[in-house]
This record gives structure tokens, sequence and C-alpha cells, in this order.
């Protein structure tokens, strides 16, 4: 990975090194004498297996720490090694032994190097000490070098050379200077002197090869690091860099064999590990990129090419916030680095937060303006945030200065196409779609904007070029399926699907298509066996799981939805989205202990992670632990520090504790990070109505209204604020305009309750059915139109709207409850058996087990029908009707008092209901 050399990196290349990890403890052997153990440590190094001649020269210092050449020979090993402290420590004692300065002060000085104490070098290798020695020399010339002093550094290299001309030392530390200085002729003609006088000098040759490689050479590189390996066949950094060439030349075979030779001596060392992890992201292995990686910065947390590449890794697996807090950090040592910047943006627009993307951009386009990937990242910033008029300029920029790159002319159709300009659109979709027609990206964005305008012959047609260039491509049959859909050809739409998943049969979009057409030809055992082929094929699927889950769902089976969620979780124990899926389905069924243990166990292994942390909230406010959910949200909002959602938690919380003046700081510092974050505004709105103030929510909902003008949100909130104060036409109004915006039933549904309320019963009921009319299938309507059939006691018509919606969802509960009664009230035989279907998917709604209840009363089963009753009536006190039920299943029954006595309450309650006058009958013959 590319990056910018600290001096001290530059010191660690100097001499061929970096950090590495020092070897494992050893024992010592009293058996032996210690020359006999430096005598077996030198066969050891004659072989090649340094470690085992490390253990036996500590074996050997045990055995007589005076050994002055066991220390030096230790000391020297250390060094090659890199574990450059123990080295310094060995070095320095061998010296005090009385092993001569000419045999440590050169290698103290290498340590001393590796440290990045140039100083000290400069102190201990006196002028004095170093004449004559042009070795010597030449470290206090890589000294001055990296101390900034070039001038002082040259004499030194020149006062090298002149004692020995064929120092390679000297020549390399010249070729250096030469690079400092900016004088790249003179550098490779140095270091080509360097080979030529001391052919034995590996940092020559490694320099050589970087420069060569640098040139694009990669061939003459490769054979200069070839040559390191012939003088020293264990070089580490010879077989590191030759890793590094092939890499960049896709040459990843060569490369892994580079590094399977380089771990047979540094298996764990933190370069070649370094080098794995680049080798694993090329090959598009990014778990085991992300594994290495964190084994380095574990032990090297700020080892800035590692912080680089874990963005990226973590980039590509989708884990952003991992991805973000790397790159950021990276970016705190090198601001000025394009590429993490680059990277960094593209995290936040994965993770939706274009603002934060174009923020983190701004600074690189005053340096770096024509850089076509940096304008087309800005442009698709811009995109994102629906800025189409900047995100237009840009990428019209990034496609001048790269008008071949189809990315960047895709992005340029998606955002004219926003701004309305279609034929311009069109266009540069199908000029991307010709400049690569081996990417799905262009070609699906063209198909994708056919279809918008509901051209589907020109969206086939494109699809079908596409399928030329890709047959074998099941996401481009799976879009060929979804145009075929488009043209309500049932038949040709199903095949397309079928080819894809035959093309590879793990592919869920595929699959998931011909569920879903399964599912609405009410074929859900033909959806199951789909999704359970998916894991005959992959069984740890969590896709495939994920579906089952939701077909048992809709099946009123919460238990079996349950078990495959749990499934999903056991297989993959340690990821995050299988277990957000069934800590949010615990809460949903209501099984918030599970949840809460379930997001504390995950968070053990991921403490900062933003979603469970989340979770963990959630569950700790189902649990009613509101302190808890503050401390966990406190978390979420440092761990997200730049997110609105965190501060909206937090709110919730405050709000919970009645904490208003806190939750009102929550959210204003949500609005402070996003202004126009419509539920920051709702929450405002359902504050200020907390404390009564209707003509601040008012406002509140009108600023709504200004922030997303093309959302209904801050109408139908108007309109609920209206209709509070009961002021109906104008709540009207609103509603209307909310529906305008957005055909969604919820606003029907409010434009019907404010027309009764109103006086307006037959044009509510008249706005339902049309609606219902136009969209069959819509259950939230069908119920409210057949409650309004049934008000009137127009039983047959509610009941044909209520057994439309049970054909279309056969687990709707409510719909075969209502519909029961219907076929009730028209002494329907059908009553009592969709009575008990009810009751089997909703056994504790008072509902439910009221109208089953009344028929078995009606039909003489009065025993069970009082038992089912009496239970409504527990569940649904204040329900008048229910109670009257029971009162008449007494009174039938023979218990008039008890009869009498329920009667009584209910008419006491003095509430209107819609048996009234049945139940003052009834009290009148008692």
């Amino acid at each position: 990975m590319p990056g910018t050399l600290t001096k001290k990196q530059l010191a660690v290349a100097v001499v061929s090194g970096a950090i590495l990890l020092s070897a494992g403890m050893a024992g010592c052997s009293r058996s032996q004498t210690a020359e006999e153990l430096i005598a077996e440590a030198q066969q050891y190094e004659k072989k090649g297996d340094r470690k085992a001649a490390l253990i036996q020269l500590k074996n050997a210092v045990a055995q007589n720490p005076e050994n002055a050449d066991a220390r030096l020979r230790l000391g020297n090993l250390y060094l090659e090694l890199g574990d450059v402290a123990s080295a310094d420590k060995e070095l320095r004692k061998a010296a005090s032994l009385g092993v001569p300065a000419d045999k440590t002060l050169p290698q103290i000085a290498r340590t001393l190097l590796l440290q990045g104490k140039f100083k000290e070098i400069l102190d201990e290798v006196t002028p004095e000490k170093a004449k004559g020695s042009a070795e010597l020399l030449s470290r206090r010339g890589d000294a001055y070098l990296l101390l900034g002093d070039k001038a002082s550094a040259k004499e030194a290299f020149d006062a090298a050379l002149a004692l020995d001309p064929n120092s390679g030392d000297a020549l390399v530390g010249l070729a250096r200077h030469a690079v400092v200085s900016n004088d790249p002729e003179s550098a490779k003609r140095l270091i080509e002197e360097a080979t030529t006088r001391a052919p034995n000098n590996t940092d020559a040759w490694m320099m050589q090869g970087g420069m060569l490689r640098g040139m694009g050479k990669t061939k003459e590189a490769l054979a200069a690091y070839d040559k390191v390996l012939q003088i020293n066949p264990g070089h580490r950094s010879a077989h590191v860099e030759k890793a590094y060439v092939h890499i960049g030349t896709k040459d990843l075979a060569a490369a892994k064999a580079d590094l399977d030779a380089a771990k047979k001596q540094w298996n764990g060392d933190l370069n070649v590990t370094y080098a794995q992890a680049l080798l694993d992201y090329t090959g598009g292995k990014h778990a085991e990129a992300r594994d290495s990686l964190q084994k380095i910065l574990k032990v090297a947390p700020d080892h800035m090419p590692s912080l680089l590449l874990a963005g990226a890794v973590q980039l590509n697996l989708g884990a952003t916030q991992q991805a973000e807090q790397h790159l950021r950090k990276y970016l705190e040592s090198d601001p000025k680095n394009l590429y993490a910047r680059k990277l960094l943006a593209q995290v936040f627009l994965k993770s939706g937060q274009p603002a934060e993307a174009t923020a983190v951009l701004a600074p690189a386009l005053k340096d770096s303006g024509k850089d076509a990937q940096l304008l087309a990242l800005t442009g698709q910033s811009y995109l994102q945030s629906r800025d189409f008029a900047k995100a237009s300029a840009y990428l019209e920029q990034a496609s001048a200065l790269a008008p071949e790159a189809a990315g960047i002319r895709t992005s340029l159709g998606l955002s004219r196409m926003a701004q309305g300009d279609v034929d311009q659109a069109i266009g540069d979709l199908e000029r991307a779609a010709t400049l690569d027609p081996k990417s799905t990206d262009a070609g699906f964005a063209l198909v994708q904007a056919e279809v918008r305008r509901g051209q589907f012959d020109k969206a086939l047609a494109a699809v079908q070029t596409l399928e030329k260039t890709q047959p074998d491509n099941p996401a481009v049959h799976n879009m060929k399926g979804g145009v075929y859909l488009g043209k309500k050809d049932l038949k040709s739409a199903r095949a397309s699907f079928e080819k894809a998943v035959a093309l590879n049969p793990t592919f869920f979009p595929a699959v998931a298509n011909l569920a879903r057409i399964d599912v609405a030809e009410k074929n859900l055992a033909g959806a199951t066996k789909r999704f359970e082929a998916v894991l005959a094929k992959d069984k740890k699927n969590i896709q495939a799981m994920n579906a089952l889950a939701e077909l048992e769902l809709q099946q009123g089976r919460p238990a079996q939805a349950t078990a495959w969620l749990e499934k999903a979780q056991a297989e993959h124990p340690d990821a995050i989205p299988p277990a957000i899926s069934l800590g949010t389905h615990y809460l949903q069924t209501k099984q918030a202990d599970k949840a809460l243990a379930l997001a504390r166990k995950m968070l053990s292994l991921h403490p900062a992670s933003p979603d469970l942390l989340d979770l963990t909230g959630q569950a700790q406010i189902a649990t009613k632990d509101y302190a808890g959910a503050l401390e966990s949200y406190s978390k979420l909002a440092a761990a997200a520090p730049k997110a609105p959602l965190a501060q909206m938690r937090l709110a919730a919380v405050n709000t919970l504790m009645k904490n208003d003046a806190a939750a009102d700081d929550n959210l204003k510092r949500a609005l402070a990070l996003d202004p126009t974050f419509v539920p920051a505004r709702i929450a405002q709105v359902e504050l200020a109505m907390r404390g009564g103030k209707m003509d601040e929510a008012l406002a509140l909902a009108r600023q709504i209204q200004k922030d997303a003008p093309k959302s209904p949100v801050g109408f139908q909130i108007e309109g609920d604020l209206l209709q509070k104060q009961q002021k109906l036409a104008p709540a009207l109004a609103a509603y209307e305009k909310a529906y305008a915006l957005s055909k969604a039933p919820g606003h029907l549904v409010k434009i019907s309750e404010v027309l009764k309320r109103s006086g307006k019963e037959g044009e509510a009921q008249a706005r339902l059915a049309k609606y219902q009319a136009a969209n069959p299938n819509d259950q939230v309507v069908g119920l409210l139109l057949a409650d309004s059939y049934l008000a009137k006691r127009q039983f047959k018509p509610a009941i044909a709207s209520l057994e439309s919606l049970v054909k279309v969802n056969p687990s709707n509960a409510a719909a075969l409850n209502n519909l029961a009664w219907a076929y009730q009230q028209e002494k329907d035989a059908r009553a009592l058996p969709t009575a008990e279907r009810a009751y089997k998917l909703a056994a504790q709604t008072p509902a439910v087990m009221d109208t089953l209840g009344w028929i078995l009363v009606e039909k003489g089963e009065t025993a069970r029908g009082l038992d089912l009753l009496r239970k409504a009536v527990a569940a649904a006190p204040e329900a008048q009707d229910v109670r009257y039920h029971l009162a008449a299943a007494l009174a039938k029954s023979g218990d008039k008092a008890g009869a009498r006595k329920e009667l009584e309450k209910t008419l006491a309650s003095g509430k209107p209901f819609a048996a009234m006058d049945d139940a003052k009958a009834l009290m009148l013959q008692l």
C-alpha cells in the first residue's frame, strides 16, 4: 500500500528491517557446555534455522553469563531477527566483557538506527571512534541524513568512501542522499556502483530493486531481489518485496510462494503478516485480510499502512463503522493522503452520510482538483444528498478528465435523470454501457431508467444486450425477470428467474423473486422449498434462514420463525447482522429478556458496535431499565458522534424518564448534526404536545413541511394536531395534502376518520370503497371499509370485502374475526369455523374471544362460550359490547343474578355502545 515514509520508517529501510516479533522463551540445558551450545547454534544458522540457533545461544548465555562470544553472537542474531532492544542489550554486554569495539560498535549503531535514535548514534559513534572505519562513518552519515543534515551526511559518506572505495554502505548512503536531494540520475549511478563494487551488500541490491520497481521495471526488480536471496536465502525483506511486486502485477500465486518462503523463518513477523493481508485483500479474501491486520494492530496500533489497508478491507466487508475509525486515525497522521480521503468518502457514501463524504473530500479538492475519481466521488456525494445540480457539475468535470470511465458516466446519467433531463441521462447510460459492456453497473442503471419511464420494451432490449455479453451472469437473468414482471408477463419472468437459479442455485435475489411469485399464488409450501434448497447447498445461508422465518410469521407461526432466526445466529455466532435480526424478533415477540441477554453477549465481542448498542438500549427499554438504556445510548452517541439517530434514542429514553428538558437538548443536538432529520422534528412535536404547547407543535409541523416539501409527514402531523383541536375542516385539508403527496392508505384512513367526525359517513365510505377497488389487496383500508359496512349492519358487502381480504392473507386474524361475526349475523354456518380460525391465530385477543364465545353461546355451547366471554371481559373490562355478551350468555345459562350484575356495570358506565338498546331490553326482561 503506497504511503509516505516517516524518518523512523526510512531508518528501518536503511538497514532492511522493521519492528519484528521476538522469539519465544527458551529453556536452558545444564548438560552441555557453553562452547558446545555455541557450536550447535552455528550449525543451526548454517541450516537457516535461526530460531533454533537463538534457543541454543540463550542456553549458552544461561550456562555461562560471562561468555563474551555467546553474548556477541546472541546480539547479532537478535539484530538479524529484528529484536533490536535485546540486540542492543547483548551487544553492550559483549563490549563490557572485552569484545573489541570494531565488532560491537557498528552493530550497536545499527540497533540505534532501527530504534530511531539518530542523535544517540552521533553521541556514541564519535568522530574519533569512527576514524578509520568506513562502516562507522557510514552509520554517522545515515544518522545525519535522517536528522535532515544533508551536508554533514554527504561529508560522512564521502569520508567513508575515501577510506574504502568499495564500501557498499557508503555508496548506498550516497545513493539515498541523492534521492532526498532530488537527484535520481546520481542515485541510479551510485547504486549501480554499489552492486558492482560490493556485490554481497544486500542493502545495495534491495535499494536497486526498489528503484527499479518504482520505474515500473518489475522483471529487473525481481532479479535484484533474487540476488539478495542468493546472498542471504533467509532475507525477509527480499521475500516480502518480491511478493509486493507480484501483487502489483496480479501474479498472486507467485506472491503466495514468496510469502510462504518468508514464513518458514519469519512466521508471525509483522511485515510478512502485512504483506499477507495485502495479498488476501488483492485476491478478494477480505475476511482473511482483516484477521491478519487485527494481529498487527493489536501489537502495533499505530502502524499506518495497516490502518490504511484495514480501512479498505472493512469497507469491502461492509463494516463501515470500523472502516471509518481506521481511516480517521490514519488521516490524523497523514492528512494529505488522497487515497485515504477517497476511501473514507466511500465509507460515508456506503453508510448514507453524504454530507460527511463531501466534507472529507473538500480539502483534497483544493490540492487535487484534476483527479477524476476525486471529482466523481464529490459528485456522487451530492447525488446522494439530492443536490443534483452540483452532482452533475462535478460529474461532468470528472467525465471530461476520464471520458472512457464507464462508472463516472453512469453516475452522471443518474444525476441527470434525477434532474429530469431524461434524454441526456439515457444517452449517458447507453454510452456507459458501450464503454464497459462487461460491467453490469451501467447496463442495470439503463434498464432501471427505462423501467421507471415505463418503457419496458426498451428496458428488455437493454437487458438482452447485457445478456449477450454475460450469458452466464445470474444477475442479468434476474434483472430480465424483473422487466418481464413489469410487462405483466409472469411466465417469462418465472423462466428468467429459473435460469438465474440454474446458473447459481444460491443466487438469492432470483430465489427470492421466485418465492414471491409462489406466495402471490398462495403456494407457501413452494416458497419454503425454494429457500430450503438454498440451505441444502449452503447450510449457513443467513438470507435463506431469514426468509424462512418470514414465511413462518406470515403463517402465524412465531415459534417456528424464532427457531430459524436462532439457527442463523448459531451458525454465525460472532456475526452482528443475524444477532440483530434475532434480537429484534425477540423484542417483537415480547421476549425482551432474551433480546437483552443476546445483545450483551454480542457486545462482549463487539463493544463498539452501534447496532448492538442500539439493540441493547431497545431491550433495556422493553425491560423498563431506563437507566441502563441511557448508558447504552450514551455509548452509542460516543461510538457514532455524527449520527443523529443516537441523539434521538437518548431523547426517547429521557422522555420515558420524564426528563423533557434533557430530551429537548438531545433533539436539538440531533438537528444540529442534520437540520433536515425529520424524526427529530417529529419528536419535538410530541414533546411540545406533552407540554400542552399546541402552537409550538403546529409551527414545528410546518417546519417539517419546509424541510421535506415532498414528504407527507409534516402535513399528516398538522392534520393530527388540528383534529385534536377539533378544527376538522383545516385538518381534512392537511390530510388531503398528505394524500396527494403519497397515496399511502394511512392518509386515507385519516381522511375517512375526519369525514365521519364531520357527519359525512357516506363520503368516507365511498372514498374507502374507491380505494379498495383499485387496491383490493390492501388490508388496512379493506378492514376499515368492512368496519363501516358492519357499523351500518350492511353485512353482505362487509362479507364480500372481508372474504377478499382473507383470500389475500389467510392469517389476518382481525379480518377472520370480523368475517365470522358477519357470517353469524347472516345465519351463515361458516361463522363458527371462521371464528375458530381467528382464535387459533390470536387466542389472547379480547375481540376474538368475544366473537367465538358469543357464536358458541348462540349455538348452544354455553359452557365454553361463557368461559371465553369471561376471559374477554377480564382482558378488556371497558369493552361494553363484550360485557353485554357475557350478560346475555349468563342469562341464557339461567344465571339471571350474574347477568343482571354485568348489565348494571355496563349501563352504569354511561358510555354508548352498539348493543346498548339490546342491553336495556335484556335488563327489563330480567
